[in-house]
């Protein structure tokens, strides 16, 4: 094995400690957060539970709120790269509920169900972890939009849709977490109503939207 091989192998094995560092964790706190909520759980205890100094908790999260985080940006990651491997001529909405389906089919729905449960009795998280998503999930989605659209990542039509799919995702998971059912269902059955309702590639008629747009914008300098 050459010097350079070895190298990414021990970075290889270095991400993968660091990823089972950071799931046991999150896992940990959720339980904890769950059973005696949020603001009453230290660091020190999530790291004594995990069997970790709290130094070396903080090389994995600055503050106790990013334990939240890492649901949101695993969520992120794990759509993105199901949405690049759709294929290119896929109507942009089918292709984004069949990677949907395809990720939150993946989750744990125990930890699931556990996250949004600490999200709901605290407050005070509400702003970080609506900011988390729509910075993140909701990103990837509204850059996959413009993207399949051809538009700028910033256009009204991308935009107003990655915020429909980020109403119909948070309307899903409320109905399950308060009734049960099969989240990945749930979520499918939401994109198909956009799909039903908008059609199922926006691209028909997506320019038409932005040119006027873009034309009065001129206008206006």
């Amino acid at each position: 094995m050459t010097e350079l091989a070895e190298q990414s192998l021990t970075e290889q094995l270095r991400a993968k400690r660091s990823e089972m560092m950071i799931s046991e964790l999150q896992a940990i706190a959720l339980r904890l957060f769950e059973q005696r909520g949020f603001d009453e759980v230290t660091i020190e205890e999530v790291a004594s539970r995990a069997r970790i100094s709290v130094r070396t908790f903080y090389r994995y999260f600055s503050a106790k709120e990013d334990l939240l985080q890492v649901h949101i940006d695993r969520r992120s990651e794990a759509l993105q790269g199901a949405l690049s491997s759709r294929p290119t001529d896929e109507p942009p909405l089918h292709a984004l509920r069949l990677a949907l389906e395809e990720v939150i089919s993946a989750e744990d729905p125990v930890l699931l169900r556990c996250w949004i449960s600490v999200v709901a009795a605290t407050p005070s998280l509400l702003r970080g972890i609506i900011g988390g998503i729509q910075l993140k999930t909701q990103r990837v989605v509204t850059d996959f939009l413009s993207s399949r659209l051809s538009l700028p990542r910033d256009a009204l039509v991308p935009t107003m849709l990655g915020a429909a799919v980020g109403g119909v995702i948070q309307a899903a998971h409320t109905r399950w977490f308060v009734d049960g059912g099969d989240l990945p269902t749930m979520i499918s059955d939401g994109i198909e109503i956009l799909e039903n309702g908008i059609g199922s590639d926006p691209r028909a008629w997506a320019h038409r939207i932005e040119k006027p747009k873009r034309a009065r914008r001129m206008q206006t300098r």
